[in-house]
């Protein structure tokens, strides 16, 4: 090629340059931010699909705080539960020492009846004061609502959880009523002293009987036992008999003759059955008088009433559980994934039933206090304390198989999906850095190259001289 003054070795040279010095700025850019792809032109595909791998991405980060939320707060109600369970204990220790009317003076019943006072006033406050993010969680104010309840017919109806969406109606029909367990015991006075041992789901305890004791004694005595036992007495027809406390298959009254009279004693051996219950035509779960039921999404418990099952009220009960009330959570990164558990008010005055009664009749001077019925208190802190253990076992079967598993799946979709967008989007360092080396050699590489071709100029000059 000859000698001209337009220098197309230059032209050729800048041009490299500036492709080698853009590509460069590109690397260096890629280095500095960490990401492959910091504009639309460095990989359209690719912009699209971390754009809504990164929205997945922030929903399930989002998931995750709420279920941590979520297991926060139902900790703390669970921790609350297991401090009333604790005093309720208390309260029923002290209801069975109190029982033992020959063992105690006076001035103790009065201070177990004291600090059964003070454990029910500590139980309000605690059920009062526990809350989380400024919502009181065990007040009642987290219970689902349920609508048209004949209390003549079932009572101390919970409502675990219900659908999100809609209302949903019940009705129970009542197929075989529950029974007792009951046996005759005696049908005439001891014509001797007699030893019988009366024993029921609670416990046993030996009686003491004299000769020609009266049955209404016995009965007495009987009956002074029954928080110790599960069995109560009656006398009817001139025979006394004995009957669970109770209904149900888990209720039984065993009597054995130690000693003594076995003409007019006997040894008795009977069990109680369940009610037979349905629910929209579906059975049910049923221990004595209490009714447990779920479908649909609808899950909860309730007792029937002595007159519903004696025959005294009849008809089936039909009542709404309502797409209201509770405490809904979301678990997942949809609306579909909402999740609802009702929490019932666990005030001294809603813990037990209608039925044994409640615990709030167990404070001084109530029915149930200690000087007018320790026999029925330690009763009905034994049906408060079942009532604690099923709520908390309702809430944590609730963090357990819904919170907990719905955190695990998030964390492990958190996982795949940051790793997509590694994929994608995350620059490879190491070549990157090779890339830069190769630039920075072809860069200086053209600079050199340049004023080479630049000295074309001084040749022409030379000869014009």
């Amino acid at each position: 090629m000859g000698l001209t003054v337009t220098n197309i070795n230059t032209l050729s040279l800048l041009n490299i340059l500036n492709r080698t010095s853009a590509d460069q700025s590109n690397t260096l850019t890629r280095l500095s931010t960490g990401s492959r792809i910091n504009r639309g032109s460095d990989d359209p595909a690719g912009l699209i699909a971390s754009r809504v791998l990164d929205t997945e991405l922030t929903a399930v980060n989002g998931a995750i705080q709420n279920n941590q939320r979520t297991d926060s707060m139902l900790n703390v109600a669970d921790k609350a539960i297991n401090e009333v369970a604790n005093l309720v204990n208390e309260i029923k220790s002290l209801a069975l020492q109190s029982a033992n009317e020959d063992g105690i003076s006076a001035d103790e019943l009065a201070a177990n009846q004291s600090q059964i006072d003070e454990a029910l006033t500590a139980i309000d406050r605690i059920i009062g004061s526990t809350e989380f993010n400024g919502k009181k969680l065990l007040d009642g104010s987290l219970g689902i609502t349920t609508t048209g309840v004949d209390t003549t017919k079932i009572s101390d109806l919970r409502a675990f959880a219900r659908d999100p969406n809609a209302a949903t109606s019940l009705t129970v029909s009542l197929d075989t009523a529950a029974t007792q367990a009951q046996a005759a015991l005696a049908t005439a006075v001891a014509s001797s002293d007699t030893s019988v041992q009366a024993q029921g789901k609670d416990g046993a305890v030996t009686i003491n009987i004299t000769a020609s004791e009266a049955l209404s004694s016995v009965e007495a005595k009987i009956d002074a036992a029954s928080s110790q036992t599960g069995v109560d007495a009656f006398i009817s027809g001139g025979s006394l008999y004995v009957q669970s406390s109770d209904y149900g298959s888990s209720s039984f009254v065993r009597s054995t003759i130690i000693s003594g009279d076995v003409s007019n004693f006997s040894a008795v051996n009977d069990s109680g059955s369940d009610a037979v219950v349905t629910v929209n035509g579906q059975a049910t779960a049923v221990d004595g008088l209490t009714v447990n039921y779920t479908s649909n999404g609808v899950s909860l418990t309730f007792n029937l009433t002595e007159d519903y099952n004696d025959g005294t009220v009849t008809g089936s009960e039909a009542f709404n559980v309502e797409a209201s009330g509770g405490a809904t959570f979301q678990l997942g990164t949809t609306s579909t994934t909402r999740s609802t558990i009702g929490v019932d008010g666990l005030y001294a005055s809603q813990l037990g039933s209608a039925v044994t009664g409640y615990l709030e009749t167990l404070r001084g001077g109530g029915a149930n206090s200690l000087v007018n019925n320790p026999n029925q208190a330690a009763k009905i802190a034994t049906e408060a304390a079942g009532q604690l253990a099923k709520v908390q076992g309702r809430i944590g079967g609730f963090q357990k198989f819904q919170v907990k598993t719905a955190l695990a799946q998030q964390n492990a979709a958190k996982e795949g999906l940051t790793s997509a967008l590694s994929t994608i989007r995350d620059v490879d360092y190491a070549t990157e850095t090779a890339t830069l080396n190769r630039q920075n050699v072809l860069l200086q590489s053209a600079i050199s190259l340049l004023g080479l071709a630049n000295q074309q100029s001084s040749q022409i000059l030379s000869l014009l001289r």
